[in-house]
């Protein structure tokens, strides 16, 4: 008669034996979440990673077409000219507006700019799971390096921006060099704006599919293809909707940009303490941004 030995069924060491264990051993949770303080210091050491992402983005975006980088300039130039047809001739938005076609262009090229900074940002770990899940690095590097990317493509296009100007007698002045601090408090916005939607679009990829609509209104309400000031003087608007268009952070943008490169946009134009608000938007979706990613940090590339 043969004996059956009977093991008692082992039971799970509780979590702090667990905790105290990988002490023990030097063991830290895999993809924890760094304080405030060292996240910074972990992005700011792989800056260099940013920028060649960023540009290794930006040449292999157009890689396969004939014209390759001049669809760079010709994109934006194209939405031009289709706005130009059917806002400026079509629905007479160009009258009363001086140099309209600078006017249109700048506000193409700065529009497109957020835009396309917040669309790469609303992907940046849904579409990058791979590169998340293989590699430990801070996630933030992602959103950064796409609005980056993005820059740089705003930069290559101000070639041709300047080109237009020169061909529509805008002369080159010392206000020019007011573009440079403009673009740096958009590019923080941008950035902050795509490290929130990257987190949401972490969560719910769904909604990557919502921002073309929701990136679209916000276009015809940011004074792109119109002027906003010579609405606003109109006594038919509500109050409310005055100070919305105003201080709507697109439009801001853009209209700082008119004013620094044509000079026919007058600082009467712009709305109430531009540059204050401004720096407002950049430092609350800069910074309000970057805290809302990082606090999430752990999350990304799991599930």
């Amino acid at each position: 008669m043969s004996q059956v030995l009977h093991t008692p069924p082992s039971t799970p060491a509780p979590a702090d034996d667990l905790a105290a264990l990988a002490a023990r051993h030097g063991l830290s949770v895999s993809g924890a979440r760094p304080t405030l303080r060292e996240y910074v210091h972990q992005l700011w050491a792989r800056r260099h990673f940013i920028t060649a992402f960023a540009t290794a983005k930006l040449t292999a975006q157009y890689s396969q077409a004939k014209l390759g980088q001049l669809w760079q300039v010709m994109n934006p130039l194209l939405n031009a000219a289709v706005y130009y047809f059917i806002f400026g001739v079509l629905l007479g938005t160009k009258h009363g507006v001086p140099d309209y076609i600078p006017f249109l262009v700048t506000g193409v090229f700065i529009w497109t700019f957020t835009q396309s900074s917040i669309l790469a940002g609303t992907r940046a770990i849904s579409s990058n799971l791979g590169l998340v899940r293989a590699l430990h690095f801070p996630r933030a590097a992602l959103p950064i390096s796409f609005c980056l990317q993005q820059l740089q493509q705003l930069l290559f296009s101000m070639g041709a921006l300047i080109v237009i100007l020169l061909c529509f007698g805008v002369p080159v002045a010392a206000s020019w060099l007011l573009a440079i601090p403009a673009l740096v408090l958009q590019f923080t916005f941008n950035a902050g704006v795509s490290m929130i939607m990257a987190r949401m679009g972490a969560k719910t990829p769904d909604i990557a599919q919502l921002m073309p609509f929701i990136l679209r209104t916000w276009m015809y309400v940011s004074g792109v293809m119109w002027s906003i000031d010579k609405l606003t003087k109109k006594d038919h608007l509500p109050h409310l909707v005055t100070v919305a268009l105003e201080t709507n952070p697109a439009a801001v943008y853009i209209d700082l940009m008119r004013y620094a490169l044509i000079d026919s946009f007058h600082a009467h134009q712009l709305p109430p303490h531009v540059w204050a608000a401004a720096t407002g938007w950049a430092l609350l979706a800069g910074v309000g941004g970057f805290i809302y990613f990082w606090k999430a940090e752990e999350t990304y590339g799991r599930g």
